[in-house]
C-alpha cells in the first residue's frame, strides 16, 4: 500500500464508518488496507500513488467495454452541458426504457431507479401488491442489496422463517422472508407447501455473484419457473450483475428461462449510479401513478445516468459480437488459470460462465453457500495480496465474482497469467 493511500485511509476513518462507503472495500477479508483509486482507462486502474493495476472487477460488473469507453464518455460530456438533473421527464428516459424492453425478454415495461437495492426493494413491493400476499422466498448466499427484507439469515429448518441478519432489521420484517439453499428445488417445494397461498415472490440471482460465482444446476431455473406458474408466484430474477453481461438479454436469455420481473443495474448506467425494475405489463401497471403501489425518486431517470446507459446499451445492441469476445476471453483465461492450479496440486474449484468466474480454494464442488464456505479464505487472502503486488486487482473477498472486460488484450492476459502462476508458487 502506497503512502498516499495509507494517509487517505487514516483520514477517511475519522469521517466515514470503517473508512469506506461499502464494506468490502475495507479489505478486511484479505488483510491490509484498501487502495484509493484516482483514475482508470481501458483495462487499467491507477491508484493515488501512481501504481497501475489490471482491473478484474470492473466496478463490480458494469465496465464490460473497459473504463472510460469513448462513446459513453462522449454522450456524458454532451449531456453535461444541459445541466445535471431536472426532476422532470426527459426524452432520454423514453429511449432507455425502449431499448431495455427490446433487449430483455421478460421486460414489457420498466421503471428507472438509482441503485440495485432500490430496484429489488421496489420489485418485491410490486409483487406483494400484485398478488396480495406478504411472504417472499430468497436463497442463502444471494445478495439483493441492503433492503430490510433481504438481510435475513437462515432459520432452524427448511420450513421456518428467517432471522434478522443485521441489527436494525425487525423480526416483523424477517417473518415474511423464507430462506432456502440455492440449487435446492425440494427445499423450495417444502416452503411453498408449508406456506400455501401466502408467497408473493421468489427472488434469486440466476447466476450468483455474491458467494463467489455460483451457477444454477441443470433444470433448477426451469423448476423454479414451474413452481411459480403452478402456485401463481411472481418469479423475480435479480440481474443487477448478470444483466447485459452474460448476454444482451442477460442470464434469462442465456438459460432460456423468462421470469415475471427483472431487476437491473450496473451496466445500464455505464458506470453511473442507476437501477431499474421491470417485467410483464400487467404487473408493472400496479406501479404508481398507473396503479396503487407507490414508488418514487427525485433522481430516477437522471439524464447523466440515462445518457451513459443508453450509449452503453446501444453499442452492445449494435455490436452483438461483444458477447462472443467476452466468452472467448473468459474461456481462455480460466482455462490457463485452472492448468496452473492443477499443476501445483492445490485444492481448488473454478466456477465460470462467460465473463464471470471465481477461483475457490476448496476441493469441493461449489453449488451453494454451505459448499462455498468450505473454501480456504486465509489462502485466498494470501493469493489476493500476491496478485496485487504483481499489478492485478482482484475482488477483495473470496465471496465475490470476478468480472472481465473486452479491454483485456493478449498483453494483459499474459500479465495476469504470469502473476497467477507466480502467486500460486508463493502461497503453495
Amino acid at each position: 500500500m502506497g503512502k498516499k493511500s495509507a494517509e487517505l485511509f487514516s483520514k477517511a476513518q475519522k469521517y466515514i464508518p470503517g473508512g469506506v462507503n461499502s464494506p468490502v472495500r475495507a479489505f478486511k477479508a484479505v488483510g491490509g488496507n484498501p487502495l484509493f483509486i484516482e483514475r482508470a482507462k481501458g483495462a487499467y486502474l491507477y491508484d493515488v500513488d501512481g501504481n497501475e493495476y489490471i482491473d478484474m472487477i470492473n466496478s463490480w460488473g458494469p465496465m464490460i467495454l473497459g473504463h472510460a469507453f469513448g462513446p459513453v464518455e462522449k454522450e456524458v460530456k454532451k449531456t453535461l452541458k444541459n445541466s445535471f438533473s431536472f426532476g422532470a421527464p426527459t426524452a432520454l428516459e423514453v429511449d432507455m426504457a425502449k431499448i431495455i424492453t427490446e433487449m430483455v425478454p421478460s421486460v414489457e415495461k420498466v421503471r428507472m431507479v438509482n441503485s440495485g437495492t432500490e430496484a429489488t426493494m421496489s420489485a418485491i413491493r410490486v409483487a406483494r401488491g400484485y398478488t396480495g400476499r406478504d411472504k417472499i422466498i430468497k436463497f442463502e448466499g444471494c445478495y439483493h442489496g441492503h433492503g430490510d427484507s433481504f438481510l435475513i439469515s437462515a432459520g432452524s429448518g427448511a420450513i421456518t422463517m428467517g432471522e434478522p441478519d443485521s441489527p436494525g432489521v425487525t423480526k416483523g420484517t424477517a417473518k415474511d422472508t423464507l430462506l432456502a439453499p440455492y440449487n435446492d428445488l425440494d427445499a423450495v417445494k417444502k416452503l411453498v407447501e408449508a406456506n400455501k397461498g401466502e408467497i408473493a415472490a421468489i427472488i434469486l440471482e440466476p447466476v450468483v455473484g455474491n458467494m463467489g460465482c455460483v451457477l444454477p444446476q441443470f433444470g433448477y431455473l426451469e423448476g423454479l419457473r414451474k413452481i411459480c406458474d403452478d402456485e401463481k408466484i411472481v418469479l423475480i430474477f435479480d440481474e443487477v450483475m448478470t444483466g447485459f453481461r452474460l448476454a444482451a438479454g442477460g442470464a434469462q436469455e442465456r438459460f432460456g428461462v423468462t421470469p415475471d420481473m427483472t431487476t437491473l443495474g450496473k451496466i445500464i448506467g455505464g458506470g453511473m449510479p442507476v437501477g431499474a425494475y421491470g417485467g410483464k405489463a400487467e404487473i408493472m401497471e400496479f406501479v404508481s401513478p398507473a396503479g396503487p403501489v407507490y414508488q418514487a425518486g427525485t433522481l430516477s431517470g437522471n439524464p447523466m445516468a440515462m445518457a451513459a446507459g443508453y450509449a452503453m446499451l446501444k453499442h452492445i445492441q449494435e455490436n452483438p459480437g461483444i458477447y462472443q469476445k467476452l466468452d472467448e476471453i473468459g474461456d481462455e483465461l480460466v482455462g490457463e488459470i485452472e492448468k496452473a492450479v492443477k499443476k501445483l496440486d492445490l485444492p481448488y474449484t473454478i466456477n465460470h460462465i462467460g465473463s464471470m468466474y471465481s477461483l475457490f480454494f476448496t476441493d469441493k464442488k461449489v453449488t451453494d453457500l454451505e459448499t462455498a464456505k468450505t473454501t480456504n479464505t486465509e489462502l485466498f487472502g494470501k493469493y489476493f495480496q500476491a496478485m496485487l503486488k504483481k499489478g492485478v486487482y482482484l475482488a477483495p473477498s473470496q465471496y465475490e465474482s470476478l468480472f472481465l472486460s473486452v479491454a483485456l488484450k493478449p498483453k494483459q492476459m499474459k500479465h495476469i497469467l504470469k502473476a497467477h502462476k507466480e502467486s500460486l508458487k508463493e502461497i503453495h
